[in-house]
């Protein structure tokens, strides 16, 4: 199955593309399939993004959207396609979405179907880099972002739970710390590199630059982090 012929598809777009799905009324899967294109989206982001930025928007995407309408196992063959299309393996992603009965109507995967009519939408962002990507020097934060800030605020207790444990984690911090510096304070209480953290709170991803204080995190409540175990690549894909 060949890829696409002419001219990309080029598309300026924000990272706050549509993400969540819709059904449609379908009897079945009878909507046309098409093989997957051989071709990376070009696009620009209206802010623009360093590499550690667009991981976890991409983390945070995929962490929570089992959570709308869709199957979780259609979602988990859509992330697995979508690593095999940016590594540019375009067969083994066509054969993971055949595997999952996943239709691609316009060779795309912004765009998706499951057998029983379920439409999935894959925001642009998980698909290939911005072409204003913002390069930085370790690809993550950068260490003003993530240090000791001089008046610490009030001492306080956060209590974590973490997706790889069955039990709550009691993590001390200070108001005036920012989630960055909380993660890598929990790094060194419980061994997990802050770039693979993700933390939420009241449904909300709390960034790394942002003060605990200005999570409004009440006594007492759970903050959920989601720990990816996986590696990432740091480079973006580029065309042979």
């Amino acid at each position: 199955m060949g890829g696409c012929i002419g001219s990309t598809r080029a598309r300026t777009a924000s990272v706050d593309d549509t993400s969540a799905t819709s059904t449609r009324p379908q009897s079945g899967n009878s909507r046309k399939n098409h093989p997957l294109c051989h071709e990376i989206f070009r696009w620009k982001s209206d802010v623009p993004l360093t590499e550690g930025q667009l991981r976890s928007k991409r983390d945070e995407f995929w962490d929570t959207a089992p959570a709308f309408e869709g199957r979780k196992e259609i979602w988990d063959a859509l992330r697995a396609g979508v690593t095999a299309a940016e590594a540019q393996d375009y067969q083994l992603a066509q054969a993971i979405l055949d595997g999952a009965n996943v239709s691609v109507p316009n060779g795309f995967l912004t765009e998706c179907y499951d057998e029983l009519g379920t439409r999935y939408q894959v925001p642009i962002y998980c698909l290939s880099y911005p072409i204003n990507i913002v390069k930085e020097d370790n690809g993550r934060d950068s260490p003003a972002d993530c240090s000791e800030p001089v008046d610490a605020g009030t001492e306080l207790t956060l209590k974590l739970r973490l997706s790889t444990s069955t039990g709550d984690v009691k993590l001390p911090v200070y108001s005036k710390d920012t989630i960055g510096i909380a993660k890598k304070k929990l790094q060194s209480q419980e061994g997990l590199e802050p770039s693979k953290q993700r933390w939420f709170f009241g449904g909300k991803l709390l960034g790394d630059k942002m003060h605990i204080e200005e999570a409004k995190i009440h006594p007492g409540y759970v903050i959920q982090v989601i720990v990816n175990l996986e590696k990432f690549d740091d480079s973006p894909i580029k065309n042979s």
